[in-house]
């Protein structure tokens, strides 16, 4: 049977370029389901028991795995005085708190500076509630949901130390969480869709053969038939391809070196090099950009950014 994540290369112009199977094809199609401002708002209710029925007073924002809500004429400008925070994973990661938790510190610093808030005066500044929901329909998970705590990461376990950041899991995969897929129809119709192309994959189908099987039955059955049929060419690129000509040549570039990188930071960088990636990310951090911007700007992966601001963060 031939490999899942296949790599080709073909030449364009003076550029080669790569074509491969996208490995997070899940997370990118729950995004782009959920762009849409009816379906999330319609997620969102689902969740909290609440009857907002205005598309057009949310505001969506995405970046890299996440999906971030605000609400229009909102004097906190988040739905429900909260900073909702929504991702998706496929693939379990155990420091998707510590990620969280460096965000919303940014996105707090972000707004007092926006409200010129004093933080050192008399007056106790308001903050929104800080939500943060990952939905997992990666595999290991038997529950319907879990709650992971920062804590967990400290030397002295949970519960310990002064700073706490949880993050709910909710499991999306066939068969778990029925009461909240039953009230968001465009969360089953993923949940299904998702979990035919896994199935046919588990067949012995490769992931095209697998993608194109799964399209058509969920076409028949009604499932995301009207994504399907009207952005089905979208839909297969989405799930098949990903093209990153950035990576590549910082992929190249790392092949090159004696020593990779290790620990995300310590070692391949260089001392020189790793100092001044520190600066240049200190100086981004105070203007309050994210991470993944942070990380697209520097033209680095994304972990060692998070490793450089965690230790910046911990001094």
């Amino acid at each position: 049977m031939a490999k899942r994540n296949e790599k080709k290369w073909y030449r364009h112009g003076n550029w080669w370029r790569r074509l491969w199977s996208n490995r997070k094809y899940r997370d990118v199609l729950f995004r782009h389901l959920f762009r849409e401002k009816k379906d999330l708002l319609d997620l969102y209710n689902a969740l909290n028991g609440s009857t907002y029925q205005n598309p057009e007073e949310l505001e969506v924002i995405t970046m890299e795995d996440v999906i971030f809500m605000k609400m229009k004429n909102d004097l906190s400008f988040m739905i429900g005085n909260a900073l909702n925070l929504y991702e998706h994973q496929s693939t379990w990661n155990p420091n998707m708190p510590l990620r969280r938790m460096l965000y919303f510190a940014q996105q707090f610093e972000g707004l007092l500076a926006s409200r010129n808030e004093d933080i050192y005066s008399t007056k106790c500044v308001e903050l929104p509630t800080p939500v943060y929901i990952v939905f997992y329909n990666g595999g290991g998970m038997q529950t319907d949901n879990r709650i992971l705590y920062l804590s967990d990461s400290y030397s002295t376990g949970r519960g310990s130390g002064c700073l706490e950041c949880t993050c709910e899991v909710l499991n999306i995969n066939r068969g778990y969480n029925q009461a909240l897929m039953k009230k968001c129809h465009r969360l089953w119709e993923y949940s299904e869709f998702s979990s035919e192309i896994e199935e046919n994959i588990k067949k012995g189908l490769r992931r095209e053969e697998a993608v194109h099987t799964a399209i058509d039955t969920c076409i028949e059955k009604g499932i995301l038939r009207d994504i399907l049929i009207k952005q089905k060419a979208e839909v297969l690129h989405m799930l098949l391809t990903e093209y990153d000509e950035k990576k590549h040549f910082r992929t190249l570039f790392r092949e090159g070196k004696e020593v990779g990188i290790k620990e995300g930071v310590e070692i391949g960088l260089g001392k020189g090099r790793e100092e001044k990636l520190r600066e240049q990310v200190q100086i981004k951090i105070s203007k309050g950009k994210t991470i993944p911007v942070i990380a697209e700007e520097l033209e680095e992966e994304t972990h060692i950014i998070e490793k450089i601001v965690s230790d910046l963060t911990c001094k």
